[in-house]
């Protein structure tokens, strides 16, 4: 069984960099989900995809992994392009869509 290592994006629905600042252990699924027949609930017989560990910096979440035997794959973590913008761009001249109410 493998885990991700990676740092997640922060959230779509604020502008902070909460709960993006630390590096995320995560094991990948060993065994497909299924679907009860009772129920139509989904459920799996591996309790290892609930287990979410988080580290301060990326050398700890591997030294875990490499202490525990764990295989993992480091995903590379992602920086978003600060797009700069200021209020008077609103009204330029060569604004490249015209500006409406």
């Amino acid at each position: 069984m493998t885990a991700r290592i990676f740092r997640p994006a922060p959230s779509a629905m604020q502008s902070g960099r909460g709960k993006s600042k630390d590096w995320v252990l995560v094991h990948e699924q060993a065994t497909p989900r299924e679907i009860e027949p009772l129920m139509g609930y989904t459920s799996s017989g591996d309790t290892k995809t609930q287990v979410k560990l988080s580290f301060d910096s990326l050398e700890e979440a591997v030294a875990y992994a490499q202490k525990n035997g764990i295989a993992y794959h480091v995903l590379p973590e992602h920086r978003p392009a600060v797009k700069r913008s200021s209020y008077t761009d609103n009204f330029r001249f060569d604004r490249k869509s015209p500006w409406t109410h």
